[in-house]
């Protein structure tokens, strides 16, 4: 199986790069979140590799070690934002946050996918970059984390969702919770399913108030 390297970085003529990644994309509920990394090519953690293929004790391993020795920004687009701008410009949005948060300019910014914000630096697209670039895999690790963890802890402001098991996706567990308790603020009413289940409800309550 092959490994991340540093052969995009190394291959750019670029002095300062950055790796892009996002996580939570797909997700009824939360932000969507971006993580943009440089990494020092003389101290790079062992073991980064994309965030999916990595077990959560991994990813929990590597994150302090790649804040500790990368310079690493991580930018947020609210479900409010993914509905006012729809998920893929919300999630360009939280990627030139997370660059806008780096204290040093990168001159080229590798992103994971096939298609890129408009940055204030080059950029290069890689599909299935998390795999391939070391840095965008450092920002996998990054942004999945960052994003886990922020669902744990609106878990506690909204405990019957079960955001902390499931951080959001669409799984039977959250959709019977919305059917019981519908969607609340940080909910994603753009969503095919959130909305369906919105119009349900006011066609039930216009329903109501044609019987009263």
């Amino acid at each position: 199986m092959s490994q991340p390297n540093f052969a995009f970085e190394l291959g750019s003529g670029h002095a300062i790069i950055c790796g892009i990644d996002e996580a939570g994309r797909g997700p009824w509920a939360g932000p969507v979140c971006a993580a943009a990394v440089i990494l020092d090519q003389r101290n790079i953690p062992q073991g980064l590799n994309d965030s999916k293929k990595l077990s959560e004790a991994k990813r929990d391993h590597l994150f302090p070690l790649i804040i500790a020795t990368a310079e690493v920004g991580i930018g947020l687009a609210s479900a409010q934002e993914i509905d006012e701008i729809n998920i893929l410009q919300a999630t360009y949005l939280a990627m030139s946050r997370a660059v806008a948060a780096l204290r040093a300019k990168p001159t080229l910014a590798l992103i994971d996918g096939n298609r890129a914000p408009k940055l204030f630096c080059a950029t290069q697209t890689i599909i299935g970059g998390d795999a391939k670039s070391l840095s965008i895999a450092a920002a996998s690790i990054i942004a999945k984390v960052t994003r886990d963890r922020l669902m744990i802890e609106m878990d506690k402001a909204f405990p019957v969702y079960g955001f902390a098991k499931h951080k959001g996706y669409g799984t039977a567990f959250h959709a019977a919770a919305l059917a019981q308790h519908g969607p609340c603020t940080e909910h994603r009413n753009s969503f095919a399913p959130i909305r369906k289940l919105t119009m349900n409800s006011l066609e039930d309550s216009h329903g109501d108030s044609k019987d009263s």
